[in-house]
């Protein structure tokens, strides 16, 4: 197959695109989401939220190759024979392109690595979900924007999995950007309309060399059971999962579900009631009194 905007082979099916504008293709799509969505200006001092991965290297390669003011901040959850390979990759990585790099960790700041956490029957993803948006707020407050590597796919998963749960609060924000709130970092999401296929490509064409292992508890998450049956339907019907974020943002409702937040009486961090979800987690795990 050939390339549609010159004679050159095409590294993908669709778009089919050659090496050479595959890869300002993907660049391009990034340009044009930040654009059409306002999510950054360039005094904008951002934190990329890295975890050694395809989307969040490519996120952080692409706005430092786009001329912004980032740097990166990793979180250590604790998980022997994943997460100490994916972070001796970030160093590297960020010492290569002269980006600093934060990274702070479970076992310090919460008193617990999640592998032990986990051996006492306590859901991995409910916890690690809980604690890591809390240290990224909880050390973002001096940026501007957290940028996170939340693709396409995220996303659609994210719209099913909201849905299905009736979450109704946790539906109205999602998008390409949060709304800016007293005590919270705006989070954005510049790779919102690209593929996880795609970013595969683009990582492996640059040369990335990024581990591509996956979390040992993602098996056993309600999102990995709903990332399979999505991934079944967008074999059926290609565009399905494009279909569910565009269809998502049309009927979006950003007037309403509005959390009227206060701040944790532990912690300090917002919150929606007198305690946040990770103190109350470690008050059940005996990490706090």
């Amino acid at each position: 197959m050939k390339c549609k905007l010159c004679l050159n082979n095409a590294v993908i099916d669709s778009p089919s695109y050659c090496k050479k504008h595959f890869l300002k293709y993907v660049e391009k799509t990034v340009s044009q989401t930040i654009k059409k969505y306002d999510l950054l200006k360039k005094t904008d001092k951002i934190c990329v939220a890295v975890s050694g991965g395809k989307d969040s290297i490519t996120l952080l390669y692409i706005l430092k190759k786009l001329d912004y003011d980032v740097e990166a901040l990793a979180i250590d959850e604790g998980i022997a024979g994943y997460r100490d390979k994916t972070l001796d990759f970030l160093k590297k990585f960020c010492k290569t392109y002269n980006i600093k790099l934060i990274i702070k960790s479970f076992e310090k700041e919460i008193g617990k690595r999640l592998d032990k956490i986990v051996k006492t029957g306590t859901s991995a993803c409910t916890i690690c979900g809980t604690f890591r948006r809390s240290l990224l707020n909880k050390y973002t407050n001096s940026y501007d924007k957290i940028a996170t590597g939340h693709n396409l796919d995220d996303e659609a998963q994210a719209v099913l999995m909201n849905l299905l749960k009736a979450q109704k609060s946790l539906y109205a924000r999602q998008g390409p950007k949060t709304e800016k709130r007293k005590g919270f970092t705006q989070k954005i999401k510049p790779l919102y309309f690209l593929k996880e296929k795609e970013i595969m490509i683009y990582s492996i064409l640059m040369g990335f060399d990024v581990p591509f292992t996956e979390c040992p508890y993602a098996k056993d998450s309600f999102r990995a059971y709903v990332r399979d049956e999505l991934n079944l339907l967008e074999t059926q019907k290609p565009g399905t999962k494009k279909n569910i974020i565009l269809k998502y943002l049309e009927n979006k409702d950003t007037g309403k579900n509005k959390l009227n937040l206060s701040f944790c009486s532990l912690c300090g961090e917002p919150c929606a009631e007198k305690i946040c979800n990770s103190c109350r987690i470690r008050q059940t795990l005996g990490l706090i009194v």
